[in-house]
């Protein structure tokens, strides 16, 4: 099967068959195994091992995902060859536009706000520290911009899904 998969401002053709993945020309020995009942998967590239966990992102668009991958966030479209060819023929209104949100992977409260308003934020930048199960955690942008709005205030508590913090 044939998709189109675009992280940040890189599209990237990626066939899967039995084999594994082919991403261009090149062909990658890869297995993917579903954690029943999570939304984690354990993902084996050649000889390693990744636990990445996958949300499908419904505020971005059909076909848009974030991925937790090592602690960092990726926003991810992947969209097969039809799915893509309508996209195109509608002009587009359904493609997410613009940088990603920070949003709040989990509940938790507010440690810090690395950023403030007008700030240039590079991909893969902390931008905010929260703290969730006694245990603080970075968010970082997937993507780069300029921070538009701050809606987390530190010592504040967050649910899972809540917007921390908006890009342009």
């Amino acid at each position: 099967m044939k998709y189109f998969v675009q992280v940040g401002n890189e599209e990237v053709v990626v066939n899967i068959d039995g084999d594994g993945v082919r991403l261009g020309n090149e062909l990658i020995k890869a297995h993917v195994e579903d954690v029943s009942g999570t939304p984690v998967h354990m993902v084996t590239i050649g000889t390693e091992v990744h636990r990445v966990l996958v949300k499908r992102d419904r505020e971005r668009g059909k076909g848009c995902y974030a991925l937790w991958v090592g602690g960092y966030r990726f926003d991810v479209e992947a969209l097969d060859e039809r799915s893509k060819t309508i996209r195109e023929l509608s002009g587009d209104k359904d493609k997410p536009t613009g940088p990603a949100p920070i949003i709040a992977p989990m509940p938790g409260l507010i440690v810090r706000v690395n950023v403030q308003v007008g700030d240039e934020v590079q991909p893969g930048q902390g931008v905010v520290v929260m703290e969730a199960m006694k245990m603080e955690n970075e968010l970082r942008s997937s993507s780069g911009g300029r921070v538009k709005t701050i809606l987390a205030q530190p010592g504040t508590a967050v649910e899972k899904g809540a917007r921390l913090v908006e890009l342009e």
